[in-house]
Parts: C-alpha cells; sequence; structure tokens
C-alpha cells in the first residue's frame, strides 16, 4: 500500500529494502517496521520472544483504542485516556493522538495554509546552507532517508526544517532537530502535521531547549541532578566525587529526546506520553535508568569509567521491552509533580544565570 506525503510516496515496500545483501536474514527482519537496519549483532531470537508477548498486548490496546476514539479526530484529556497513553498508542493511531494531545490539531486547524506559505516565501540563504548539511547525518542506518531510496524522505525532511527554522527565528535550526523532525516525519507520513508537532514540542513542551542559550536544556539537565540527589543520593554523590557534569552523560537524553539512545519502539512509547503529560516524562526515563542501573554505575572508578557506565545502561533487555519499561518509569522514581519541577527548574535557572553572569569579563 502507497501512503501519501504531501506529494512523495512513502510505499511499505520500501520498509522492507535494504542494499546489504550479504546477510543471512531474511530482508523484511533486517529492517525494522519503521525503515531502521537492525544492528549486525541483533538478538533476533530474543526480539521475536519478546515481540510475541507484546504484540499480543497491541492487539488488545488497538480494540480498546478504536473503541474509545469511535472514528473521532478529536481526544479529550482524562483519566481514561491518560491511563491508555501510558500503557501505549497503537500506530495506527499514533499519529492523531499526538496531534490531539499536543494542541497541534488545534494549531494546524487555526492556521489552514501557514506551513505551505512559509516554503514559498523567501528563503535565508545561511539556513538552508546550515539544514543541508545535516541532511546525509540524519539517520544513515534508515533505508526511508537514503538518497538512492525511491521514496526517499529527506525533501520532506528539509522542507520541515526549513518551514520551521522560518516559523521560530529565534530557533532556526540547530543539530538534533533533524532527528525529532525525521521521526515525526517517520510516524505521521505527513509534512505539514510534522511541522505542527515540531512547534508542539519546541515552542510549548520543551521550550527553550534549542534556542542559542540552550537555557531549558542547561535548566533541566540540572534538575535532573537535583532530582537524583533526592531519590538517587548514590549516584549524585558518585557524580561529585568523579567531578562528571551533568551535560557529558545526558545532553544526548534530553537534546535529541532519546533518539539513537534507546531503542525506536520504547522511544515512540516515550512520546506517546511526552506529548501528552510534557516534559516531566524526560525525567522520569532518566531517572528511572540511573536509578535500575545504580550498582553498575556505582562501580565507576574515575570520569572515564563514568561516561561508559552511562551508554551501558541505555542497552540491553531493561530498554528493549518497551512495555515493562514504561511501566517502571511511572514506578521506580515515585511521586514526581510538574509543580516540583517549575519550582526546580526555576531554582537551577537563576543559579545557571548567576554562574555564566559571574563568568562575563
Amino acid at each position: 500500500m502507497d501512503r501519501q506525503l504531501n506529494g512523495y510516496h512513502v510505499s511499505d515496500d520500501c520498509l522492507n529494502s535494504n542494499t546489504n545483501s550479504s546477510s543471512s536474514k531474511d530482508t523484511s527482519q533486517r529492517v525494522d517496521p519503521y525503515g531502521f537496519e537492525r544492528p549486525q549483532d541483533f538478538d533476533y531470537e530474543s526480539h521475536e520472544e519478546m515481540m510475541s508477548e507484546y504484540l499480543a498486548v497491541l492487539r488488545r490496546r488497538s480494540v480498546k483504542w478504536s473503541k474509545l476514539l469511535h472514528g473521532n479526530v478529536k481526544v479529550e484529556k482524562n483519566i481514561k485516556v491518560k491511563r491508555y497513553v501510558r500503557k501505549g498508542v497503537p500506530k495506527e493511531h499514533r499519529a492523531q493522538i499526538w496531534m490531539a494531545a499536543s494542541g497541534a490539531q488545534e494549531q494546524l486547524e487555526k492556521h489552514p495554509g501557514y506551513y505551505h506559505s512559509l516554503l514559498k516565501n523567501k528563503h535565508n540563504a545561511k539556513l538552508e546552507e546550515t539544514i543541508r548539511l545535516d541532511m546525509h547525518r540524519t539517520f544513515p542506518d534508515n533505508v526511508l532517508f537514503r538518497s538512492s531510496s525511491e521514496s526517499c524522505l529527506q525533501t520532506a525532511l528539509y522542507n520541515v526544517l526549513l518551514a520551521y527554522g522560518h516559523h521560530n527565528n529565534d530557533v532556526g535550526y540547530c543539530q538534533g532537530m533533524n532527528f525529532i523532525a525525521g521521526y515525526l516525519i517517520i510516524i505521521t507520513k505527513d509534512e505539514e502535521k510534522s511541522f505542527w508537532l515540531m512547534d508542539a514540542l519546541l515552542g510549548r513542551i520543551l521550550p527553550d531547549y534549542y534556542t542559542a542559550a540552550m537555557m531549558g536544556l542547561k535548566t533541566d539537565q540540572e534538575v535532573l541532578g537535583e532530582l537524583l540527589k533526592v531519590k538517587v543520593p548514590a549516584v549524585w554523590h558518585l557524580m561529585q566525587q568523579h567531578n562528571v557534569m551533568w551535560s557529558l552523560v545526558v545532553s544526548r537524553w534530553f537534546i535529541c529526546l532519546f533518539i539513537d539512545v534507546l531503542p525506536v519502539e520504547t522511544v515512540l512509547r516515550i512520546w506517546d506520553c511526552l506529548f501528552y503529560e510534557g516534559s516531566k516524562i524526560l525525567f522520569r526515563v532518566a531517572l528511572t535508568l540511573i536509578r535500575h542501573h545504580q550498582a553498575l554505575l556505582l562501580q565507576a572508578q574515575n570520569l572515564p569509567d563514568v561516561c561508559e557506565r552511562f551508554k551501558q545502561i541505555t542497552h540491553g533487555e531493561f530498554v528493549e521491552d518497551c512495555h515493562t519499561f514504561m511501566q517502571k518509569i511511572f514506578l521506580e522514581p515515585g511521586s514526581l509533580s510538574m509543580a516540583s519541577v517549575r519550582k526546580l527548574r526555576q531554582t537551577c535557572r537563576d543559579r545557571i544565570v548567576a554562574e555564566e553572569a559571574a563568568l562575563r569579563p
């Protein structure tokens, strides 16, 4: 079946295309449902065992979601829907739920034709050049983004990033945004929807993450540190002992929203909750990864060792089993209200501003 992407055809067959014919595995197994090639050391046996159970969960969730939605485009925010989102949004409903929960659908309807008008206007040459430089770096392991692919999504990706750069001059474009836009395009199969979801993420859910000063990103890294001081104090002391800055080990977690950090299906489950509940979900994920692997982290003997162990904790069975992992993020960190996060953000932001001011001549 072919799906339309604002003038670009995305064939389901291309999800099963692969230029590497030397692999012993069937093509459909070597490429996941989102177009990503699996690594050479991929454990197919364990994956199939886990997926056999997870697919049964997905089938049950799909039936429940279909009954809940009744063909409606809009989705109310309530306890029942929140519970459904936490248990996972089926692939066929994901774009709709993200659009509705984030407010992106409302913005699209309020501004008909706006996205296309941005593409028709005169473009900033420097912005165009910066975006083009990152095109070939975006998901080289995904068959959908290869220039040789019949249904290459690079043009769609370029359009979304260019339009957003003109829409939000304070942000423009910075590295990391290409991966976020790429994931949105894979899921929505629609440029305009991807654009408005970018607007929801960068403008409302994660403010100041991608501005020149990146104050939002710096602040949230420090907030994580403050949360760990209370919830996982042994790891906080380890970081202090070896003088490890939080930006050194978790900046990619936040700036890429766990893309290329955690498995694809796990990232998408995190994003289901991120669009519905907001940015505190990122803290829940980070706290769970660190708390669950506390014993491993505490074995670190020096700064490089700490960094290496932070990489290790994002791989393995714990994060591969996305359904169990998502259950854990709402249990292991304990209570975490948005009010407490806001309070910590203000404290951390004030401290960062004061420290940066003290460094100025």
